[in-house]
C-alpha cells in the first residue's frame, strides 16, 4: 500500500500554529526534547506506532524500526501480534525487536479477538497477552480499536459486545494503552475506558493514514463491490487528531498523539496542545521499507525539527513548549466550538 494514495483528505496539524518568539532567549544547544512517558525515559517525545508484523519481509523492516528506535532513544510499536500468537505465522518477524534497547515497546492485539467472533474461532486472553508481551518484551500492551477497518474488509469482525470488560479483565494485571487506528477516540469512549483500568492512550485521529482506505483498495482487489463502496464512502470517518487530543487531556492520562504527523513541527504542535508524546507511521515506514540508515535518517530529522520548533518558541523543555502560545484554526477550531 506504500505506492497507493490512502491520506485522509485535510492536514488537520496545519491548523495549530504556534507563535513564534523572535528572541528565543536560549541557545540552540540547550533545548532538551527528553521526557518520560508510561515510566520510561525517551529521548524525544516521538513514538513509533504499531504497523507490521506476520509476513517474511516485516522482518527486516520491524529490525530497522526497532534499531533506530534504540538509537535514537524513541518509542516503539508493533502491528497485530495476532498472526504470531494464535497461528504461529512469523513470529520472528516480531521477536527481532527484542534484539534492540529500545526503552518503550508496545506489543499490539485487536480489540475484536476479545470476544468471539464466529463458532470456533479463537479468542485471546491473558495468557495470549502475556505470550505477545514476552515475545518482543514489551513494556505496555496496545489494544487497537480498529472496527471502522473490520467494517471494510470483506471478512472482518463485527462483534463489539463485551470489548470493554474483556479489556478491564486485561488492564487489571498488565499496563493497558487504548490505540485507535485512524478514527480517533472520543472523551465518552475515553472515560469508559479509564474507568476499567487503561492507563493511556493513542487517539491515531483522522488526517493521516485512512485504514478506510487502505482496505478500500483490498476490498476492490477481491472483488468485494460493497465494501469496497463501504471504504469510498467513510474514508475520511472520524474524529480529527489535534481534537481527539484535546478532548482526552481533561481525563490525566497520557495521551500519544497521532493521526498525520509527519514532521518535527507536528510532534512540536501537538506537544502545545498538551500531548504527553506524538506517534508518527507512515513516513517511517517508507524509510524503514528502505533500509537502517534510511530510519534512522527520519528519525534524526523528525527529531531536529522538533528542536528547531522548541529553539523558535523559545522552549528549553517539553514541558515549557506544552505552555507556549498556540492558535487553532480551519476545521480543527470549528469541531472544537
Amino acid at each position: 500500500m506504500l505506492e497507493r494514495k490512502v491520506e485522509g483528505r485535510y492536514r488537520y496539524w496545519d491548523d495549530i500554529q504556534l507563535v513564534h518568539r523572535a528572541l528565543p532567549g536560549i541557545d540552540f544547544d540547550e533545548v532538551d526534547p527528553t521526557t518520560d512517558l508510561l515510566g520510561h525515559r525517551l529521548a524525544a517525545p516521538i513514538v513509533i506506532t504499531g504497523m507490521t508484523g506476520g509476513f517474511p519481509d516485516a522482518k527486516k523492516i520491524n529490525e530497522n524500526l526497532a534499531r533506530a528506535a534504540a538509537d535514537v532513544g524513541v518509542a516503539l510499536g508493533v502491528g497485530s501480534e495476532r498472526a504470531a500468537i494464535v497461528k504461529g505465522q512469523y513470529p520472528e518477524s516480531y521477536s527481532i525487536v527484542a534484539d534492540y534497547a529500545v526503552p518503550l515497546k508496545f506489543a499490539n492485539i485487536g480489540a475484536p479477538q476479545l470476544v468471539p467472533q464466529r463458532p470456533g474461532d479463537p479468542v485471546l486472553g491473558l495468557d495470549e497477552v502475556r505470550r505477545a508481551m514476552a515475545l518482543i518484551h514489551a513494556d505496555v500492551l496496545a489494544i487497537h480499536l480498529n472496527f471502522l477497518q473490520e467494517m471494510v474488509q470483506p471478512e472482518g469482525d463485527r462483534r463489539a459486545r463485551g470489548v470493554l470488560d474483556r479489556i478491564a479483565e486485561l488492564a487489571a494485571a498488565i499496563p493497558v494503552l487504548a490505540k485507535e487506528t485512524g478514527a480517533g477516540i472520543s472523551r465518552a469512549v475515553a472515560e469508559e475506558l479509564r474507568a476499567r483500568g487503561v492507563r493511556g492512550f493513542d487517539v491515531s485521529g483522522t488526517g493521516g493514514t485512512s485504514f478506510a482506505a487502505v482496505e478500500h483498495y483490498r476490498a476492490l482487489e477481491q472483488g468485494a463491490r460493497r465494501e469496497a463502496r463501504v471504504g469510498r464512502t467513510f474514508w475520511d470517518w472520524g474524529i480529527p487528531a489535534p481534537v481527539s487530543l484535546v478532548q482526552l487531556l481533561p481525563l490525566g492520562l497520557p495521551v500519544i498523539a497521532s493521526g498525520g504527523v509527519r514532521s518535527g513541527l507536528d510532534v512540536a504542535r501537538a506537544l502545545a496542545l498538551g500531548a504527553s508524546a506524538a506517534g508518527t507511521a507512515g513516513g517511517i515506514l517508507r524509510a524503514a521499507s528502505q533500509g537502517y540508515g534510511e530510519t534512522r535518517e527520519e528519525l534524526e530529522h523528525l527529531v531536529h525539527e522538533l528542536k528547531v520548533a522548541m529553539f523558535l518558541t523559545g522552549s528549553r523543555t517539553v514541558a515549557e513548549l506544552r505552555r507556549v502560545p498556540h492558535v487553532i484554526t480551519g476545521e480543527s477550531r470549528q469541531w472544537l466550538a
